[in-house]
């Protein structure tokens, strides 16, 4: 599908796919960090059954243009203005790790254009001041590194498999050995169209600043469902941080997935799936703005 043109108020072009409007409810899809609105194909087939779907790569990401910064609060305000540019109804929003802090933050701005938020596997603060020494900084230094060098899609691979990552045991494994040869590709193919720049914040654990995540969380009035990946497999977002969301968030719910790594909807694509129709069917009545 051919990607259309949206001009941010600060003057970059976001590419997105999709139009609101039609019979059925509209889902907009936030990709993570280093990804793009392609990533979440393989939920698409299942997914526009029920929703007219909506795709939007940050800016820095995919076809998206490049810009001077790259904090949260930077992509949730060009989420926030296509939403209110775009939409004639209220939306759904699901959001994968980055795009799950936009989704929130989306959410708590203009509650009146979101019916409803699915969050999968948000990193809260594990890629905030957390970050200092951990594998996911490892793994954000190495991949700047990696896109700025440049190459072939297969150069890339190469070089992504390359990264040292240590694990909480100080154990560095390569990741090569932690991810599959076509996930891998695919990041490839994906970081091939991403600004470097993007991991300066994320590297430096200021990623976070102006975003409050507890009192974002806080302001969400409207049904929210925290997919959570397991933090012992690779997951990002932690069992303290997942209590503390659930807490902050007046209409929320949990689903875990035992040994699952943070690519939630990727690699568990069936059991994604079946958690946002069991959320579809609950909350469907209530599907509408809170105020």
């Amino acid at each position: 599908m051919t990607p259309k043109r949206w001009v941010s108020p600060h003057g970059h072009a976001l590419a997105y796919t999709g139009s609101p409007g039609g019979p059925k409810p509209t889902l907009l899809l936030l990709h993570g960090v280093a990804r793009c609105g392609e990533d979440w194909a393989p939920l698409l087939p299942a997914l526009q059954v029920h929703w007219n779907i909506v795709t939007l790569d940050h800016r820095g990401h995919g076809d998206s243009e490049r810009a001077q910064t790259y904090f949260i609060t930077d992509y949730a305000e060009d989420a926030t203005a296509f939403l209110r540019e775009i939409a004639s109804d209220p939306w759904v929003l699901l959001g994968h790790s980055l795009g799950a802090m936009v989704a929130a933050a989306v959410a708590a701005r203009v509650p009146e254009y979101v019916r409803a938020v699915i969050l999968e596997d948000p990193p809260f603060h594990t890629m905030g001041k957390r970050i200092h020494g951990t594998g996911w900084q490892a793994l954000f230094k190495g991949m700047q590194t990696v896109a700025l060098d440049g190459g072939t899609p297969t150069e890339i691979t190469d070089k992504l498999a390359q990264i040292e990552i240590p694990g909480p045991d100080g154990k560095v494994s390569l990741l090569g050995a932690l991810r599959t040869r076509d996930a891998l590709q695919w990041s490839a193919e994906c970081l091939n169209r991403v600004d470097p720049a993007v991991f300066a914040p994320l590297v430096e654990g200021r990623w976070l600043e102006g975003f409050p995540v507890d009192e974002v969380l806080a302001r969400i009035n409207c049904p929210t469902l925290l997919l959570q990946a397991d933090p012992h497999s690779g997951g990002a977002c932690s069992d303290a941080d997942a209590l503390a969301a659930l807490n902050a968030l007046n209409l929320g719910s949990h689903r875990r997935f035992e040994a699952a790594g943070h690519q939630l909807h990727r690699e568990h694509p069936d059991a994604v799936l079946n958690a946002i129709a069991d959320f579809r069917l609950q909350t469907n009545p209530t599907f509408a703005p809170h105020h």
